[in-house]
C-alpha cells in the first residue's frame, strides 16, 4: 500500500493527492506535524519537508519527482501527454507555480498573519497584480476544449490547481467570466479535488480546535522561508516582516538532515 506523508495545506501536497486520486491509485495518509515531526517521517524526509511517497521501501520526495515516480510506476491513464513540446509545455507551467504562483501566494498568507497595515497593503497590492499577470499567461496556455492538455492528459491541470484556487481563496479570483474562471470551476467539480478541498477543512477545524485549548497564535508559528518565497518577500514589501522573523525566531529555513 502507498502511503502519502501530507500537509492538506500546501499546494505541493495537494499535486501529489489529485495524481493519485485521478490515476485512481490507492494510498494511506499519514498526516505531518511539522513542529513535531516523528521519527518515521524524519527518516524518509531529509528536507523536513512534506510531501513524501511511501512505495514499498522506496521513499521519494519532492513534489514534481513524485509525480514522475507515479507516472512512471503506473503508466495507465497517463497524466502526462505524448507530444514533446506539450510534455515540455506542461513542465515549464508546473515550474512557473511552483515558484512563482507559489511564492505569492505564501507571502500574502505570512503578510495576514505578521504584517501591519501599511505593509500588508504593499505586499497585497503588489500581489494581485501579479497574479493577474500570471492568470492571463496561464489562461493563454488553456486548450480549445478549457484544458491545459485534455481531459485524457491532466499533468499540467493537477499542477496549476492548488495555485489558482489558493489565491482565488484570498480574493485573487480569475477574472469574471474568463476562460480561467470556467477551467477553475471545472477543476472543483472534479471528485479529486472535491477529496483535497475536503481534507484542507477537516485540517482547518483540526487546528482552529488545537489552537483554542492552546496559549499558541498564528501570528506567531514558525514559517519557512525559503528560496524563491523569501527573495520575492524582500523584493516585495515584506523584509521587516523578514527581519523580525529572524529577531524572534520565528523564520526558518530549509534544513537538510541526512539521517
Amino acid at each position: 500500500m502507498i502511503q502519502l506523508f501530507d500537509l492538506p495545506l500546501s499546494p505541493y501536497a495537494q499535486k501529489v493527492k489529485l495524481a493519485l486520486l485521478e490515476k485512481n491509485i490507492p494510498f494511506d495518509v499519514h498526516g505531518v506535524n511539522l513542529l513535531q515531526p516523528d521519527a518515521t517521517f524524519l527518516s524518509v524526509s531529509p528536507r523536513r519537508q512534506a510531501p513524501v511517497l511511501l512505495c514499498d521501501d522506496i521513499a521519494v520526495f519532492d513534489s514534481t519527482i513524485i509525480l514522475e515516480f507515479i507516472e512512471d510506476s503506473w503508466p495507465e491513464r497517463p497524466l502526462l501527454p505524448q507530444d514533446a513540446a506539450l510534455r515540455a509545455n506542461a513542465r515549464m507551467v508546473e515550474d512557473v507555480c511552483d515558484t512563482t504562483y507559489d511564492a505569492i501566494n505564501w507571502s500574502v498568507m505570512v503578510a495576514a498573519e505578521r504584517a501591519d497595515s501599511g505593509s500588508a497593503q504593499t505586499i497585497n497590492r503588489k500581489a494581485t497584480s501579479q497574479v493577474n499577470e500570471i492568470n492571463a499567461w496561464l489562461e493563454s496556455r488553456l486548450d480549445s476544449d478549457g484544458w491545459f492538455g485534455g481531459l485524457d492528459a491532466l499533468w499540467t491541470d493537477i499542477c496549476v490547481y492548488p495555485f489558482v484556487n489558493a489565491a482565488a481563496s484570498q480574493g485573487n479570483k480569475p477574472k469574471s467570466g474568463s476562460k480561467l474562471e470556467v477551467w477553475l470551476h471545472r477543476m472543483r467539480g472534479r471528485a479529486s479535488a472535491a477529496r483535497v478541498r475536503n481534507d484542507i477543512r477537516v485540517y482547518l477545524e483540526e487546528l482552529r480546535e488545537r489552537s483554542s485549548t492552546t496559549s499558541s497564535k498564528i501570528g506567531v508559528r514558525r514559517r519557512t522561508f525559503r528560496d524563491h518565497r523569501l527573495e520575492w518577500m524582500m523584493v516585495n514589501g515584506g523584509k521587516e516582516i523578514v527581519l523580525s522573523g529572524i529577531e524572534e525566531g520565528t523564520a526558518t529555513y530549509t534544513e537538510i538532515i541526512f539521517l
